[in-house]
């Protein structure tokens, strides 16, 4: 998930908050069954269930973090996410928005280093580089689009294009790791949640005129 930037006063930024909440859990519950397929290929099955899980406790949040500061906000959100999102998931997902919330919270930081800086903390988190075939496939490329100030509308139909690079990669991580060039051909799973996650908030950044 990324925050490029928020409304300018409270009760719009609560609004925005909860509808990029609810829009978020709902892309996950629609695509609950295609990314348990994706892992099943490659995993234990399970990865579109345990977002599903993830974002439905989010989303049972929604009020309590649209009246928080949203650096605060962030960083309660990042925790619900490592408490109830199970598997390898979880700590990475929750890393991202703790850290991101962290940022958030130093004076003279824009959003791109905040994001960069986040990014780097899930990939020390999962001791993962780009091109092991994990969410990170994902997530330096979106880095990389946002230090280039890219509009959040033309992001939203970029992101699934770095989900399906991951195809071809051979897993080096985590449980697909075991399957060798087994892996190769099977989107990696992680990836593709990430690439769905960013592009919703794209959407809803875009909607709301907030980006």
């Amino acid at each position: 998930m990324i925050v490029i930037s928020e409304p300018g006063n409270a009760h719009d930024c609560a609004a925005w908050m909860g509808r990029v909440i609810e829009a978020c859990r709902d892309a996950i519950a629609t695509e609950e069954n295609r990314l348990c397929d994706l892992d099943r290929a490659i995993g234990d099955g399970d990865h579109g269930t345990n977002m599903r899980r993830g974002l439905e406790a989010l989303a049972s949040e929604r009020q309590r973090l649209s009246a928080m500061p949203f650096a605060e906000a962030m960083i309660a959100a990042g925790t619900i996410l490592v408490m109830n999102i199970g598997g390898a998931a979880g700590p990475l997902y929750g890393t991202l928005l703790l850290e991101i919330g962290k940022g958030l919270s130093i004076d003279g930081l824009e959003f791109p280093q905040v994001f960069q800086k986040a990014v780097t903390a899930v990939a020390q988190r999962g001791r993962s580089s780009p091109g092991d075939k994990t969410l990170l496939d994902v997530l330096y490329p979106l880095s990389d689009e946002l230090t280039k100030h890219t509009h959040p509308q033309r992001l939203a139909g970029k992101v699934q294009g770095f989900a399906d690079m991951t195809i071809e990669m051979k897993a080096l991580r985590g449980r697909a790791s075991f399957l060798g060039e087994r892996s190769v051909g099977h989107m990696d799973p992680g990836a593709a949640s990430c690439a769905l996650l960013a592009a919703t908030v794209c959407r809803e950044l875009t909607e709301a005129g907030v980006a």
